[in-house]
Order: C-alpha cells, then structure tokens, then sequence
C-alpha cells in the first residue's frame, strides 16, 4: 500500500523537503582545482584523511567530526577516538558556527552543519577537496536566509591547523549579524589517547582554558601532569588557538554560553574557565552590505612550551604580518606535498581529471605507507653511520677507515660498489640493505584502531627524518610500486625482504629502518596472537624478482652465489610435524628464553642481533639461490596433491578475515603464485652460467628429500591421488620439513654442500608438474577455480572438500603467467556471471552473500534427540542445564556459554567427577557430532563468514579487485605477446575498463560513498566505502597506471606502446603539465590541444594522438631523436632508470 508524501512540521515550521540530487564534478577556487561533491548531506556521512607533507595528521567526517594531532594519536588537539564515535560527536567536537541574522527587526537563528537547525531552512551543502589532498571545505548555503557559510582545514608545519572561515551574504539586502564561530572539545597538551578513552572525566579536572588579555590568544593546559605518584609534575607544555579577521566583542574558551547566544541574553567574555572541556568562540557583532563576504582564520597547534608561547605572543603583536607568513606556509606545504607525490611520478595532465586526480592520490597514500626517496639516489654520510651504529656498532667501528673515506654525499649505487670492494658480506649487505626512505608511516588511523601510526618526518629542527616503518605485508607493497620510478633501489628491496626471512621460511609481523619486530601474545587483548602469514613470501617477493630481472637482467645471477644473505630470527618455533597433525590450529611455540637471548646480542651488536647466528657466534650466511630455494620448499614440504598449500601456521593469507582456515584449511591461492614463482626461478637457474651452488647442508638435504617424494609418486599424475596416497606424500614431505626445522633452530649446523643446479631444476620441473596436476583438478564445472579446501586427517588417510567460490581464487589463477588469452577470459566470462558480481557497484565481492540464520533458527535440537539422550535426560532430571537447556515444551538448545565443539568438551570432561560420568563417555561423540550438524564449524572460515563489513559478508574488498585488474592487463600484455585473436583482446580489454569503472574514480559520489578521488578499504552491502587512503590496492592501481599508458620494462629496455590506452585522455584544451624532474626539481611544460602528459623515473612523457607511431626524444644537450621504435636503446632506459637527467622529455604521436 503506497501512501503520499505528507507535510511534517518541526513547531510551526515545515521541514523542508530531500535536498536535491547528489552531483560530483572538479572546480576551482582561488586558481586550485577542487573536487565538489554538491549536496552531500544526503549521503550518509564517510570518513576521509586529510593529508600534510609533515607530522601533522587529520581524519574528519564529511559531517564535520573531526581527530588532528601531530605525530600519533598521544598528541592529538581533538580527542582520538574510533571514527564511528567521531561521527557520533560532529555536534560537540570541532567547528561550530551559530548565526543570527536580523532583517526588518526580525532575528533569525541558523546553526550551520547542525541538526540543530535541520529542515528549518532550505539549505544546500558542499563539500570540497582540493587535488593535493591537504584542504578540506565545507559550505553550507542558506537560501531562506540568503547567505552561505563555508569552513575550510588546512596545515602550516610551523603554525598549526588552520580554520578558515567566510560567511557571505547573498542576498541584495543588507543584514544585522551576530556569530559565535569557533571549535569546541578542544585537548590539552599532555592527554594521551588512553587517558582520554578512559578517564575522560579525570582530565577534565585538570583543564585549564586562559585567554591571553590584549590578544586572541587562548592557552589550553593542564594544571599538572595527571599522575598518581606522591611527587610534582608540572605540566609545561600547552595547545594554543589564536583567531584574526573578525573583530572579537567577546572570545569564549567554553561552550557554556551556547544557549545564552541561541536565546539571546548576554554572551559574556572568558579569560579563565576551569575543570571544563575546552573551546574557543569568537563572538562578533558586525553588518553586513548586500553580496558582501567576510574572511577570517583560527589557527590552533600543540604541545608549544612556554617559550614558544611567549614567541607566538610576540608575534601577535603584528597580527597582519603574522597572517601573511600563515599564508605563505599554507602555500609552501602545498608545494612540498606536490613535490612529494611528483618525486615518485604521481604528477599527470589528461583530460579524465578523475583518472590523473586518483593517480595522485594513489601515489600519495602509497608513499605516505612506504615512503618517498626524497633524496633520489644520493646519500647521506651522517644519516649512513647512524644507520650503521643502530644496526651493527661493532661492524661501524672496525670499518671506521672505511666510512671515514666516503664524500659527505654519495649515490646508492657507489656506495653498494665500494662496499664490494671490501669483500665484507656483512658491510655489504647492511650497505645494500640501507634505504633512505621519508614520510613512512604504519597505516593506523580511527577505521583501523589496530594499527599503531606515527610520523617520523622532521627532527626538531625541521630537517627530514630517514626513516620507514610498516607492517611486513603492506610495505613491500608499497616499495614494489615504489621501486618503477626509483628502480636502482630494487636490489636493496630484494635484500631486505630476503634477510629479514627464516630460518623456517617465514617473515617476521614488522619492519623498519631499525630492524625487524614480532608479535607477542598481550595476555588481556583478545586480538593478540602469533604465527606466520602465508601467501606473501612467493608473490611479493616473485614481483619484486620481475622487476628486476626486467630492468637489470644481470643482477639476480649476481646475486644467486653471493654469500650474503642472512636469516631473522624470529623466536617462534613451529612444532613437529606429528604435533601439527594432531592439533593443526596450535602449532606453533613462543620461545622466551630465545627471545632474552636476542635482545641481549641486540644490546651487544645493534639489530643484527635479531638474525640468525651458529653456534660460533656468528651470523649464518646464505646466498640468494638458497634463499629462493627455501622459500619455495617451505610452500613444498606443506604442499597437499590436488588440495594446495596446507595453512598450518596459525595465520590466514591476504584475506584475513579467513582465520579459521588456519589449520584444517588448504591454499590454491598460493599453489597459483607458486607456479609463477617456480617458473620463473628454474629460467632464473637454466640460465646461470654457475653449474653449482652452494647451500646448509639441511637445506641441501630438505632438497634432496623433497625431490625424492615427488619422483616417487609422480606416476600418479593426471590421475586422482586416493586419500591413503595422499596421506603418504603429505607424511613424506612433513617429516622432510620437520628434519629441516630441527637442524635450522639448532644453527644449521655450519656445514655446505654443493648442490648442482640441475638438480634445482628438476625439482622446480617436478614440482611444476604436481602444481599443474593440482591447478588443473581444481577448476569448477563453472569455469572458476577454488580459492580454499578443507583436509581431515584419520588414521592413514587425507580427505579433502571444497568450499564456495572467492575472487581471491580467480585473481591468483589469472596470475600463474601460465594462461591462454581466451583461458583468461573464460574465468572473466564466468566471474561476471557469477555470484560473486555486485550489480550495484558493477563491481565484485569476495566470496558470494548469503543469510545467516536467524537467531532463532540457529541452535536447536531435535525432541527426538534428548528423548534418545539417557544423559541429558538424567541431568534435566536434578536440573541441570549446563549441557542442554530447555527452552520449553518440545524445545532444547546447547547451553547459551558453549561457544565451540571445544567448549562442550570441556563441559563433559567435567562430568568425568559428576553420577553421570559413565554417560558422558559414553554419549561425548554423538553430543559433539550434534553440535558439529547443529552449526557446521568445519566449513567455518572465521570472521570472513560471520560479519558485515570489512572482509565480510556482502563486503566488496576494494584491494582484491584492483589485484583481479592487475592480473587482467598481465593477460592482456601477455595476449598482446603471443599475438591473440584480437576479438579476444578486445573483449579482455573490455572487462579491464569495466573492472576499472566499478573501482570507483568515475562513480557519482552518492554511489561510491565518499569522493571518489581516494582510495578506500572496503564498501559493505549497507553503505558506502569505508577505511580511507592506505590500502594496498593504491600500488596495485599505481601499476596498472602504468600498464594503461603502455610502459613496459623487458631485458634492461623501457618500451612505450600505449595499445589499449583510453582514447579520452587526450586534453580538449590547451594546459600546463607541472612535474618533478628526474634530478627532483619542480618544472612546467606547455600543453598543446589533443595532448596529455606524465613522467616517469622524472623523466616528462607527453602523448599526442597522429596518423602513425613516432617517438620522439628531446636530449637535454638540445639534440633530439626520432624512432618508430617502441623500445629506448639499453643506455638510454638506463639513463632513465639512474635519472641521470640526460633526456629531457619524450614524445610519442600514435
């Protein structure tokens, strides 16, 4: 039954109707390109990162609830809080403007962003944010009133947090106004996130609010430093806000007075409020002519001393030359922030704003998680020793000569050449390993209160910090995009990730410039846990071997006989094979004398006390052929025939909301990377000109024993493996493993054996024939492919069952590098079809939706069952429910704290002492395979399957598929090679645009949910995108930028053959390209009408459409070269490469 829309009144006021429709589009303002979302306050509210070029952070709510700080959350001018709470506090936490306008003696009262004043007026609000990234602007527009009000965040590394604000009047008749605009819930200096969270109340005893008399200024202090020790602590440091632009009747350090300004009384000037939350309100009194606008600042900023106080004061004194140096800084922020993102090729000009906007914003976010060479490829002498010293102090002093000869600055490359010269392994690998990385940070923010941020950006003197941090799984991310426009640094990156590997093939949880660290089980936090994850060892380190095997085709073999590489210790001990069988979800120890032992070498030696070291006391060395070799073994020996890669390391894979699958869960997603990986690596050996490599003698044998199983039973290729088969060669291989893992934890021994790399080779050729063996079986009816299966281990046998399709699967099977074009695009074909397609954001999530039962359906057992039940019949009888309760006539349930098969056994243990002891044994197995039929735990993948948002249920996860649109342009490339049918080209190309549109740069913001400039985590069924910025999707979609606009890198040679790139980036008008120039100094170039440009290693790439292919190349000695080649010469790709600065632009008409 429909009804029609009714008038609703709020008093005597109607509501005003749904604001007009939701539109997205760039603008600019004051000469800077903007994107506006116009009526935005009918999307639900979303969270966005604001960003600067310094420590300063800031995450705000499209509603205006707003956290800012410097460095981390313990510093925070706002409190710092989850972002749902942050939105939930918009109304008394950051800006907050009240108006009253008075016409022909009437006065009215406008709350602007309030829902205070909501449907009392008809209003339209906006919503912009500048291309930079680091300037937010709300503005409300009162049409009944006829005036607007708009706000706008942004930075100055020396002042602060700037609020600008204007409030025009639109209307042809003047107007009497008086406002209360200012920010409200303002912290103290000396209030950390803990304290704020947990014992608000207590610190608001301790807040101090003062107004400076003679000035604007406002001081926010603690009285002391809120401790509960019997001792003074002085509180020393204080956040300060000062106002200019308006002239102030009063200043309010409070919110006290709201009501007084909303009802008219008396608004009373504060210089000192106490044990009150702070705030601070200028409340003005002004007229205003028709269409006339009014401009004025806040600036706010943290933790000054009373020195800098007295500074600022000073400086007030000429409040005018004061705002012109805040607007200087404003302005140079913005430059440092843009030269930043150029540095690392984040700087484009096509006519598909969207496109080039969101190549910016990917550049940036994956800089802001990895960093940025800031420096390009010259080094710092002083920041090198300070590396050295936290690293290897002794190393540093006996090499003292040798850092003593080295100039002030030096590049990269000579410095790992004279490191050579030395024949030190370890002065080379710490030399190789050294990367002087900038504005790193750990992806935390308020989505993502499990992650830990802080900026190390500036030392107190304002000068850059070296300095990188980040989850092991999310930075290589990071540095691999990273690494295509510094590429030279790519054999560091290789160093670092393989020494930070183990002895048993794993990585460890985190890395930074000072070293490696774990996880720890915290004893209180439920989210605490230790293992390994599994996925990322082969396909993070296989593309960073791509990477340089393209550009330096010579480098690996260098490296595959050098010794010197090393092994991380981390110290976690994975049980014995036999243990992992019988509990494969507990299978790994927490070594805690081990862990004392390191920190005692790290206090002796620096962080080389955290590798590896023999029983001599020295580092065990490897070199990168074991290395590789490991690391494939490691994935071998867990290998399952036709099943995959056994998940017994007590952590998911990429997806981890896929815990449960620890243990009883099996990985195709791995087995598809490890074919690429095996592949790869046997061309790497086929082609060494060593005939032998030298390896630890456990290694050596681990090869040996798993090349043994696989000859053994490789008749049963192409034919189904029987359960018992199954069970042997999965034995075979554990035992081979467990062997291995005894020598390793013990020091490997200190032996070498020479191994024959033809014998690595049959390994990887063998090895390849099972993946294929497996691959091939595990291919649905429906032309997918399974991601995940199930194993169950009996007495001599290994089951195996499958679960639903995820995308995740069909991602890694397009990534073996093993596909036919029409193969790709029979799984493309198929996953459209499938259920794992969203038609809302034509786009797909990870596994397909599905209804959880409801509460009531969910935990009930059959009448038949308890009747049957002489136990639970007996214990019903004295009253016991602790089994089974009853719900009613007819109506049982397992008790309401059983929470897992675990828990009931545990309950009928405890019946052993109990008159029903005898029944329990008895009827244990029948109760546990109830529960098991009741709620199906063994297909349980974890949070994947019981949650909303996130990884979970109806969730698309926006990293995953800009993987599956890596994995398409891979097939076009490789389709493009093999010279495929051009039908299927097209249609490959066709999935790759319509992959790329559901990803969000082109989708109305109501849609997409939020501006669809920036990247986002994830868009549940209910809402929009959540989880702003750092994700790892933006490497991916950095690289697929590339690949669109037809770079590609192969033997040491840049190509630049833009096939399917699309045909409306060509500007429509003539522009200007701003871009950092491979020395790292801003430059500008001319535009013409039907061109568009980018750069690439700072070399400028401009694109013209033209009648044939022509590649010109501008040389910066004034010569210029023509070629209807696609490729560069060697010398000059690797001119491009080591930014030499000898080519100063290129130009391709096609």
């Amino acid at each position: 039954m429909s009804s029609k829309a009714e008038t609703i009144f709020l008093g005597s006021n109607p509501i005003q109707q749904a604001p007009p429709q939701v539109e997205g589009g760039f603008v600019e303002i004051s000469g800077e390109s903007y994107y506006k979302i116009s009526n935005y306050h009918a999307m639900d509210p979303f969270f966005m990162t604001v960003v600067s070029p310094s420590d300063q952070w800031l995450f705000i709510a499209s509603n205006g609830g707003l956290t800012a700080g410097r460095k981390n959350a313990e510093s925070a001018l706002f409190p710092y809080y989850t972002d749902d709470k942050i939105i939930d506090n918009a109304e008394n936490t950051g800006s907050k403007t009240l108006i009253k306008v008075k016409r022909d003696g009437h006065t009215q009262l406008w709350e602007a962003f309030s829902l205070r004043s909501e449907g009392l007026y008809q209003i339209r609000r906006n919503i912009y944010k500048n291309s930079l990234g680091n300037k937010l602007r709300f503005e409300e527009i009162n049409e009944s009133l006829g005036l607007s009000f708009s706000y706008e965040w942004s930075f100055s590394n020396r002042y602060g947090f700037i609020k600008k604000s204007w409030l025009k009047n639109l209307s042809s008749d003047g107007a009497e106004i008086a406002i209360l605009d200012g920010l409200q819930n303002i912290l103290p200096s000396g209030v950390n996130s803990a304290l704020q969270s947990g014992r608000s109340t207590l610190v608001d005893a301790y807040k101090k609010n003062e107004k400076i008399a003679d000035s604007t200024l406002a001081i926010f202090s603690l009285s002391a430093r809120i401790v509960d020790k019997a001792e003074p602590a002085e509180a020393l440091r204080a956040n300060t806000i000062w106002s200019s632009g308006l002239a102030a009747d009063a200043i309010l350090l409070s919110n006290l007075q709201l009501d007084n300004f909303r009802r008219g009384t008396t608004i009373e000037n504060e210089s000192f409020i106490k044990a009150t939350k702070g705030a601070y309100f200028i409340h003005s009194q002004f007229k205003m002519a028709a269409n006339e606008e009014k401009h004025w600042l806040c600036v706010a900023e943290l933790n000054m001393s009373s020195a800098q106080v007295a500074q600022l004061r000073e400086e007030l004194k000429n409040e005018g030359a004061l705002v012109a140096k805040v607007e200087a800084e404003i302005t140079a922020d913005s430059l440092k922030l843009k030269k930043l993102v150029g540095l690392a090729d984040g700087l484009q000009s096509s006519k598909d704003k969207l496109i080039s906007t969101r190549h910016y914003s990917n550049v940036l976010f994956n800089i802001m998680r990895g960093g940025i060479f800031e420096g390009l490829y010259l080094l710092s002498k002083n920041d090198l020793l300070k590396y050295f010293n936290i690293v290897n102090h002794k190393l540093s002093i006996a090499y003292a000569n040798f850092f003593e000869s080295l100039d002030e600055q030096l590049s990269y490359s000579s410095l790992v050449a004279k490191a050579k010269e030395t024949g030190n392994s370890d002065l080379i690998r710490i030399c190789r390993e050294y990367l002087p990385l900038s504005f790193s940070r750990r992806h935390g923010d308020p989505s993502r209160p499990w992650n830990y941020f802080s900026i190390e950006n500036l030392d107190q003197e304002g000068n850059r910090i070296i300095n990188y941090e980040g989850n092991w799984r999310d930075i290589f991310q990071n540095w691999e995009a990273l690494s295509y426009s510094f590429p030279l640094y790519i054999e560091g990156i290789i160093a670092k990730f393989v020494n930070a590997s183990t002895l048993d093939g794993y990585n460890p949880y985190r890395i930074s410039k000072n070293g490696i660290d774990w996880e720890v089980i915290e004893e209180h936090d439920p989210w605490s846990f230790i293992g390994y994850w599994g996925d990322h060892q082969i396909i993070y380190l296989q593309k960073l071997l791509e990477h340089s095997a393209a550009h330096y085709p010579n480098k690996l073999q260098e490296m595959l006989s050098e010794e010197s590489f090393v092994y991380a210790n981390v110290p976690y001990r994975i049980k014995s094979y036999s243990e992992i069988v019988r509990d494969s979800s507990d299978t790994i120890d927490f070594d805690h004398d081990l862990e004392k032992i390191i920190q005692g070498r790290v206090e002796s030696v620096g962080s080389d006390g955290r590798l590896a070291w023999d029983e001599s006391q020295n580092i065990i060395k490897a070199n990168l052929a074991e290395k590789i070799l490991l690391t494939a073994l490691t994935k071998l020996y867990n290998f399952i025939p036709e099943t995959g890669i056994w998940l017994n390391t007590q952590r998911p894979e990429w997806n981890d909301a896929n815990n449960a699958l620890v243990g009883n869960g099996v990985s195709m997603v791995t087995l598809y990377y490890l074919r690429r990986f095996i592949a790869f690596n046997s061309t790497l050996f086929s082609e060494s000109s060593q005939s032998a490599f030298a390896l630890n003698s456990p290694l050596y044998n681990l090869t040996a024993n798993v090349l043994k199983t696989f000859q053994e039973h490789k008749d049963s290729l192409g034919k189904p493996f029987s359960a018992q088969e199954r069970r042997a060669i999965c034995d075979s291989l554990g035992y081979a493993g467990d062997r291995y893992r005894a020598l390793a934890y013990s020091g490997l021994g200190g032996e070498k054996q020479e191994i024959d790399k033809q014998a690595i080779i049959n390994l990887f050729d063998l090895a390849l024939a099972y993946i294929d063996d497996a691959i091939a079986k595990n291919r649905r009816a429906d032309g997918l492919y399974h991601a995940y299966n199930l194993i169950e281990f009996s007495e001599d046998a290994v089951e195996i069952s499958y679960l639903y399709e995820m995308l995740e699967g069909q991602v890694a099977a397009l990534s073996t590098d093993n596909l036919k074009a029409e193969e790709a695009l029979n799984i493309l074909d198929q996953l459209k079809q499938s259920a794992m397609y969203r038609a809302d954001q034509y786009s797909y999530m990870l596994y397909p939706d599905r209804t959880l039962a409801p509460f009531i359906e969910k935990n009930n057992i059959p009448a038949s069952f308890v009747k049957a039940s002489a136990l639970i019949k007996a214990m019903h009888a004295q009253g016991n429910q602790s089994i089974v309760e009853i719900g009613g006539p007819e109506s049982y349930h397992f008790n309401g704290d059983l929470n897992n098969a675990k828990d009931l056994e545990d309950r009928l243990n405890k019946l052993a002492q109990s008159p029903w002891a005898e029944l329990a044994r008895t009827e244990a197995n029948s109760l546990l395979e109830l529960f098991e039929e009741t709620f199906n735990h063994r297909a349980f993948t974890g949070r994947s399957g019981t949650f909303y948002g996130y990884e979970g249920l109806g969730s698309i996860y926006w990293h995953m598929v800009s993987k599956l649109l890596l994995a398409v342009q891979e097939n076009i490339y490789k389709g493009k090679a093999a010279q495929a049918d051009p039908k299927i080209m097209g249609a490959l190309i066709d999935h790759y645009y319509e992959i790329r549109a559901g990803i969000g740069a082109n989708k109305n913001p109501k849609l997409y949910g939020a501006f669809p400039t920036d990247a986002y985590s994830h868009t549940p069924s209910n809402a929009g995108v959540q989880q702003p910025g750092m994700t790892g999707q933006v490497k991916e979609d950095v690289l697929n930028r590339w690949a669109e606009l037809g770079l590609k890198v192969q033997q040491g040679q840049l190509s630049i053959a833009p096939f399917f790139m699309h045909p409306d980036e060509f500007n429509s008008t003539a522009s200007t390209f701003d871009y950092v120039d491979a020395l790292g100094e801003f430059q500008s170039i001319a535009l013409k009408e039907g061109q568009m440009a980018f750069s690439y290693c700072g070399v400028p790439i401009i694109y013209q459409s033209g009648a044939s292919y022509q590649l010109t190349i501008f040389y910066a000695n004034g010569q210029e070269e023509r070629t209807d080649q696609s490729s560069l010469s060697l010398a000059e790709s690797q001119g491009i490469f080591s930014r030499s600065g000898h080519i100063k632009r290129i130009e391709l008409s096609f």
